[in-house]
């Protein structure tokens, strides 16, 4: 073999800048390292290619398989290699193919004792597609191997024609005798001997045609025939009936033996999963179809059917998506089904990729051949092309059968982007291709398939083992990602070919792996880098325990610094907040404007304008000071060393003066939650609108929560400077300005509390009233929300559970309900008035019940807990006594005349704690969000008050925390805010909407264990059943602070009241 210096440019040097030697399989986003990982043994691993001869690659024993796959691509001088793959015989004697992202010894048990084989993995529809000759050599050869061992089967003629070509581009011209002897010395048909003649006789027909032309007319026939690229994988259908399941180009396809008796396109699919041995299809509804929604197929096992999910999964993402798929970020908080996913360019990208190029014409060997190749000669590598390919058409005659798909030729396929799937879950493919309202939901996607890991199971009893559905994805350009990623080429002693060298590429830099976040006020433009994401796998951690060790140290160590940063970090989110309202919930109304009738009256568009922007503005320039002072307090300037800078009360005396400027637009703030609620009710298509928009990321919360924000901060700023003055003595020359700042804002607090507390009971209303089915009004004056959770009803098929509204004039229960929205559906109706209570533990034999004795039939009903009970019962009996307040009953609540007794069909299939926390159903759920109050009390079994919500208002909290799971070693920091009883984590305070949330209501917070060998400082932990997590804090006043307002949450229903109930309401 030539020395590296010595060879020929490779295909990597004719592609691609920087020079890299990993040529078949560049990958825009994350991707394994190329080198060979340090202090890794050598072991040889045997590959076979298509013309037979086995080459020996050694490589380091934790290499992965991408770097095998690429030595065996630069080897070949390959360039097109992404349409090939490497397959293997497991230890279960089952054929898979290698996974490019996993090291190889985890794959292959027996490395020595194995050979891969480098077979075509992806068969395109259209030949033509493949650019370079040695592309449709290989292509040629794995036809040549199909047919011989009888894996491609057609009828007599097209054999005998394809073997024709095969032998006219391995000894040219047809020579009968010569014919003759090569037939009887090659096998390349399991029958040829009774088909010699027919071959022979299509060979006199190919005189003057060179190999390129023999193997462009071979691929032409081929690509024919019903079984061209076809594995078939054994299944049953749900009679037992014996079939076959194989993936193309176009879907899925089922066969009857060798007779394809149907075909499911993409763009009819909904979702591929696989559950034990069962594989699902689960099909788009289409009235004029007989096909039932779900295609149930069962294989011989489970591995059987995970590795035709997979074969399935990685088709899809080759031939239907413009660029390669986004690594899907691991869930924070729980982890469910299959992480596997394509990795590799898509038939797209390689087509644009190599027409784009320029590259010198590299010759080759066809081992085979017993003529000189063309492709031995200087000629251009458009000379090397049939006619028809340099036209740009087919040979007359052609039938592609895919003229009905939705794939179809390479110009309508890629230029037709068809939407599917959930609209709720959106995600941008390009960052930078299509700028759009940040919170934009109709976009369209070239059928994408994503895997949905923490996705609850639909209509199943079983949780899904692998998952993939389609979603919508943006389409905006099929530009590489624009992170700077770039493969170390391959250097002596990294890869070895034959017990020799790699080839490599001379004096090429080394070019460091580099991860940006790039941070865009647009939540849509753009989605964080999958290497800095907060939620991918273990491997892609920012380890800071060090650093973040050394950068503590240096903070000060006064309580008023502390105190200071936590109205930073506090103020930042609620910057974030008064955004959603006037800037992205605006950019959606106008979207929705465009070319049509106004969607928002302008009156209300109006109120909102002038009552939020100014405090916008404000908030700004407040936030810019309070860094300032912050950078100068922690010593980043020579201002701390006189001692100047110390202070925040100064700070907050001023704004808070400037925002008693604002009391006015504050006041309009309840004004406008009742007209814009108006607005909603008058016309639906503005209600729709407001809908949609909170299930975008940036809506964290309800819309109404947020414009509510503003009176909800003044309560913060307050509580703030009760602490402050609280720490500093008399003396301190700030405590007058921080007193005198107490004082003007407990004025503006005493005169906004009354207006406020009505507020927030009209937005809990409104909020309820999104969660329910079956009720006609529920937010009608002098109602009030006392307490939401679950109770169990005994009834006469026992105990059941149930979720209840108490209400200051009624009692509703309901179930969660079977509708895509997920919301609960009202059974009956309890009237407090004249209403009495008593316990009935003993009565009825059932712990912690009790009996409602109404003027319909007693209710009995159970509480989880003794605790529980009590708190329902102190609850129930002060609505009793407000009801009985009122001189007339309440009308009735519902929409129709319910009777008490409980209606006959089940309750809805629960979701997991998995789903109700993971990334996706916790913020892009369509319909209404799942993951609200009444959810997670449904599924923690718990109860929350209109108490424990006023003081969750009180209680927010953001900053920076080291997050550690259970078993994993490092510590992730994240940006996390704490509100409504949940948190929500961001990779920084930059990002625009969180990347997934965690419901605390049912958790318990402590301190680790001695026994959990947590040897850090300031470390609460939270756990909730099997769910533990670690988290960190940057000094002790940040761990009291966390551990304060999480237990307000997390113990907000056992926690002891310091004011009175009835004072509240």
């Amino acid at each position: 073999m030539v020395e590296p210096s010595d060879r020929p440019a490779t295909a990597a040097q004719r592609l691609v800048a920087p020079d890299s030697y990993g040529v078949s399989t560049l990958e825009p986003g994350l991707r394994p390292p190329t080198t060979q990982p340090s202090g890794g043994r050598q072991v040889p691993i045997r590959v076979q290619l298509l013309d037979d001869t086995q080459e020996v690659f050694q490589i380091s024993q934790r290499s992965p398989g991408k770097l095998l796959f690429d030595l065996v691509a630069t080897h070949l001088n390959l360039v097109e290699g992404d349409y090939f793959g490497l397959e293997y015989q497991d230890h279960r004697k089952m054929t898979v193919w290698l996974d490019l992202l996993k090291p190889i010894l985890k794959q292959i048990r027996r490395p020595k004792n194995t050979i891969l084989r480098f077979v075509v993995k992806f068969f395109p529809p259209d030949h033509t597609q493949l650019m370079e000759e040695l592309t449709r050599y290989l292509f040629a050869l794995q036809i040549k191997h199909d047919l011989a061992c009888g894996r491609l089967i057609c009828n007599d003629t097209s054999a005998a024609l394809m073997v024709s070509h095969i032998i006219q581009s391995e000894i040219g011209d047809f020579d009968e005798t010569q014919s003759w002897q090569h037939l009887l010395h090659n096998k390349y048909l399991p029958d040829q001997d009774a088909l010699r003649d027919k071959i022979t006789d299509c060979h006199r027909k190919h005189i003057g045609q060179t190999p390129a032309e023999s193997d462009y007319q071979l691929l032409e026939i081929a690509r024919r025939l019903e079984m061209y690229g076809i594995r078939l994988h054994a299944a049953k259908d749900r009679e037992g009936t014996k079939l076959s399941l194989s993936v193309a180009h176009t879907g899925v396809l089922v066969f009857q033996g060798y007779t394809k008796i149907n075909a499911f396109n993409w763009s009819k699919i909904r979702k591929l999963s696989f559950k034990r041995k069962r594989f699902l299809i689960k099909l788009r509804s289409d009235p004029t179809s007989n096909h039932h929604d779900t295609l149930e197929f069962s294989m011989a096992s489970r591995d059987c059917c995970k590795v035709f999910w997979k074969v399935c999964v990685e088709h899809h993402a080759f031939f239907r998506l413009f660029e390669e798929p986004k690594p899907k970020p691991k869930p924070v908080l729980f982890t469910r089904g299959s992480s596997f996913r394509f990795s590799g360019r898509t038939q797209k990208q390689i087509i644009d990729y190599v027409k784009d190029s320029e590259f010198k014409k590299i010759p080759f060997e066809r081992k085979h051949s017993k003529i000189l190749s063309s492709s031995s000669m200087t000629s251009s590598f458009r000379s090397q092309m049939p006619k028809e390919m340099i036209d740009g058409s087919t040979s007359s005659g052609t039938d592609t059968s895919d003229t009905d798909s939705d794939t179809g030729s390479s110009s309508c396929a890629y230029g037709q982007p068809l939407m599917y799937g959930n609209p709720a879950a959106v995600h941008s493919g390009n960052t930078n291709a299509v700028k759009s309202s940040p919170l934009h939901r109709s976009k369209f996607s070239f059928g994408s398939l994503q895997l949905e890991e923490g996705e609850g199971v639909e209509d199943e009893e079983e949780e899904e083992e692998g998952c993939y559905r389609f979603t919508e994805e943006e389409v905006g350009g099929h530009s590489p990602s624009t992170m700077a990623a770039s493969q170390t080429p391959v250097s002596p002693g990294d890869g070895l070919v034959n017990g020799q060298t790699a080839p490599t590429v001379a004096d090429a830099g080394v070019v460091p792996l580099t991860t940006e976040l790039c941070v865009s006020s647009n939540p849509s433009d753009q989605l964080p880098s999958p290497l800095t994401s907060p939620l991918l796998m273990e491997a892609g951690y920012v380890r800071t325990d060090d650093e973040d060790e050394a950068r503590r140290k240096k903070f000060p160590t006064d309580k008023a610094y502390f105190l200071a940063k936590e109205l930073l970090t506090t103020e930042r989110t609620y910057l974030k907040d008064l955004h959603v309202v006037t800037t992205w919930f605006q950019e959606v109304v106008g979207k929705e404007e465009v070319g049509k009738e106004e969607v928002l009256p302008q009156n209300v568009r109006d109120l909102l304008s002038a009552n939020y922007e100014p405090l916008l503005k404000f908030h700004k320039g407040f936030l810019r000071e309070v860094e300032q002072r912050l950078a100068q307090w922690s010593g980043r300037s020579n201002a701390h060393i006189k001692g100047d800078y110390q202070r925040i009360g100064d700070i907050l005396l001023k704004n808070i003066q400037g925002l008693k400027q604002l009391t006015v637009q504050l006041q309009k703030h309840p004004e406008c939650l009742v007209e814009l609620e108006r607005a909603c009710r008058s016309s639906r298509r503005l209600e729709c609108v407001c809908g949609d928009f909170e299930l975008q990321k940036a809506c964290y919360l309800p819309l109404n929560v947020f414009l509510l924000r503003p009176l909800h901060r003044l309560l913060h700023y307050k509580l703030l400077l009760e602490r402050l003055c609280k720490h500093y003595p008399p003396t301190h020359q700030d405590f007058r300005d921080s007193r005198a700042a107490l004082a003007d804002i407990s004025e503006m607090v005493l005169q906004l509390q009354g207006t406020m507390m009505k507020m927030e009971n009209f937005q809990k209303l409104l909020e309820l009233r999104k969660d329910l089915t079956g009720i006609d009004n529920l937010a009608i004056p002098g109602r009030e929300f006392i307490r939401l959770g679950c109770l169990s009803k005994l009834s006469g098929k026992g105990l059941q559970q149930r979720m209840f509204f108490l209400f200051s004039d009624c009692l509703v229960y309901t179930s969660r309900g079977m509708t895509s929205a997920n919301q609960f559906k009202v059974h009956g109706q309890l009237p407090l008035y004249g209403m009495t209570v008593r316990e009935s533990e003993d009565e009825w034999g059932v712990p912690h019940s009790f009996t409602l004795f109404g003027q319909r039939q007693p209710v009995v009903v159970a509480a989880s807990s003794a605790a529980e009970m009590e708190r329902w019962l102190e609850d129930i009996r002060m609505a009793i006594d407000l009801a009985e307040q009122t001189s007339d009953p309440q009308s009735d609540l519902l929409s129709s005349s319910l009777a008490d007794s409980e209606c006959d069909e089940g309750i809805g299939e629960q979701e997991s704690e998995e789903e109700l926390a993971g990334s996706r159903s916790s913020l892009e759920r369509q319909g209404h969000r799942s993951n609200t109050t009444v959810h997670v009390c449904w599924h923690r079994n718990t109860s929350v008050s209109m108490v424990d919500f006023s003081v969750a208002v009180e209680n927010q909290l953001s900053g920076n925390l080291l997050r550690k799971f259970k078993n994993s070693n490092g510590w992730q920091k994240l940006w996390v805010v704490f509100t409504s009883f949940s948190l929500f984590f961001y990779k920084s305070h930059l990002d625009d909407y969180p990347l997934a949330s965690l419901p605390l209501l049912g958790y318990a917070v402590t301190v680790p264990a001695e026994a959990e060998n947590i040897h850090k400082d300031y470390v609460f932990k939270l756990h909730f059943k099997s769910h533990v997590y670690y988290f960190r804090s940057e000094s002790e006043y940040a761990f009291e602070r966390w551990m304060e307002v999480i237990r307000s949450a997390t113990y907000s229903a056992s926690r002891s009241l310091t004011a009175s109930r009835k004072d509240l309401y």
